[in-house]
């Protein structure tokens, strides 16, 4: 039976209940329907491994009409001392009454779990087979330009012999019940899902010396002690953003901006004997760096390309391996680079990033837009979208591009009434409690705003350069 709706939404995730929740609190009158692959909403979050969590703290995640967490500081672990971040268990949980409890009951969304999208405004039920049209009134939605990869839904790139044992890091923490546990651990990948599967390892108390980590790249790591919301970490977080924006301003080369940015504590690797060339705004505390640093076996002869017993085939040679190794499969990439497009074409919306990495705070600036604006072109030259980091060259494009943005949404009076009180917005409950009970603490700001607008000219530069070299 066909439906009818304001905006067909793709997708139920984190980018689409942001969108979603800030455009209802807009217009009164909109009405949405969401059709989603998943069984329950949140996106990736339904199979993420299960000891997964944010990096990023909670406060600042989720969709501005409900709070994630309890602005608790973390006591114990690796994050001992910053703000708490929410399990993969928390986050689900989260999204699921974000659904249930504040957008179904407004009674105008609809949505539609277990469903492929089509096409054309039609999608069909992957289990009954069903197909629907939908008359979408406004706009389709399209929130799945991420398309998000997790180790428990991507297809493996190289080949296992039979017998082998290849494991998602989801199934580490059942391996008690297997009554057959390996002599040797092999973590393949180098981002932070790896990174995450060697710390549960290490807190799991097997011995570093049983760990072989294969690590094609090595990653520059933002230092999460520079990325804490709360008037307690406010000039701790301004120093680290003013320390990127004069690196930025004087930096030669691209790399050079990390080199100093790992002087100023700002950015962290893992092994300081080898040039990072990927970073992907992982964050991370010293604390779990400090861990990783005790897995000493590390094989860097690029990806692997075959895995028998007693041996591993890699891109640049050969390593022999214990015969009862457990190989965990961290090489899904969790986000991966495309190219940037309009946002708004006529009779759809595609959501990307335009201030990295917090992809809800994007998401809820552009339903503020859409819901406030009323051209296409008025919309697309308040929201410039901006590529994702790969390669550390591309690093000064998107800091360029983010704060591109962030000037063009200061300039506009409704936009920047809007962050002043989004709790999306890293900075804007600080400088609201800020402004009401220590102002005289706000002028770092002006120091920020400098170093922001001498920094830009040379990003400029450092982004043609890193283009003309990258193609």
């Amino acid at each position: 039976m066909p439906i009818e709706t304001d905006y067909l939404v793709v997708g139920a995730g984190a980018t689409a209940l942001s969108f979603v929740d800030t455009l209802l609190s807009q217009d009164d009158k909109a009405e949405v329907v969401f059709v989603d692959r998943h069984a329950s909403p949140g996106g990736h979050w339904n199979d993420a491994y299960s000891f997964v969590a944010l990096h990023q703290p909670s406060a600042v995640y989720g969709v501005e009409g409900v709070p994630l967490g309890h602005d608790r500081i973390d006591e114990h672990g690796p994050n001992k001392g910053y703000f708490e971040l929410a399990s993969g268990a928390e986050v689900s949980a989260y999204f699921q009454s974000v659904m249930r409890d504040h957008l179904l009951p407004t009674g105008r969304v609809q949505y539609f779990a277990n469903s492929d999208y089509l096409g054309d405004n039609r999608f069909r039920n992957i289990f009954s087979g069903e197909e629907t049209e939908v008359t979408v009134r406004r706009k389709l939605v399209d929130t799945t330009y991420f398309e998000t990869s997790v180790p428990s839904t991507h297809k493996r790139k190289f080949d296992v012999q039979e017998g082998v044992r290849v494991v998602v890091p989801g199934a580490l923490p059942d391996l008690w019940k297997s009554g057959d546990l390996p002599d040797h651990y092999c973590i393949l990948g180098a981002g932070k899902t790896a990174m995450d599967a060697g710390v549960w390892l290490l807190e799991a108390g097997i011995p570093a010396e049983q760990i072989t980590w294969v690590k094609p790249r090595e990653s520059w790591l933002l230092n999460r002690a520079f990325v804490q919301p709360g008037e307690q970490f406010f000039e701790e977080t301004l120093k680290g953003q003013i320390a990127i924006m004069k690196a930025a301003g004087s930096a030669e080369t691209v790399s050079g901006i990390f080199e100093q940015l790992e002087q100023d504590t700002v950015m962290l690797r893992i092994d300081t004997d080898v040039e990072p060339e990927m970073f992907h705004y992982a964050t991370i505390s010293q604390g779990e760096v400090e861990r990783l640093r005790h897995i000493r076996n590390v094989v860097r002869k690029g990806r692997v390309v075959k895995i028998e017993a007693g041996r591993m085939t890699l891109q640049h040679g050969d390593e022999k391996m214990a015969e009862n190794t457990l190989y965990i499969d961290c090489t899904a990439s969790a986000v991966r680079p495309k190219p940037v497009a309009p946002q708004w074409q006529e009779d759809r919306i595609v959501l990307q990033l335009l201030h990295v990495p917090l992809v809800t705070l994007n998401a809820a600036v552009s339903a503020f837009i859409e819901a406030n604006f009323d051209s296409d072109e008025e919309k697309n030259a308040l929201c410039k979208p901006v590529s994702f980091v790969d390669h550390i060259d591309g690093y000064a494009g998107t800091l360029a591009g983010t704060g591109m943005n962030r000037f063009l949404w200061a300039q506009n009076p409704q936009v920047s009434k809007f962050l002043s009180a989004s709790r999306l917005d890293p900075a804007a409950p600080t400088i609201r409690w800020l402004q009401a009970n220590a102002p005289e603490r706000l002028a770092i700001l002006g120091e920020m705003q400098a170093a922001s607008m001498a920094a830009m000219p040379n990003l400029q530069r450092l982004a043609a350069k890193a283009q003309a070299d990258h193609g």
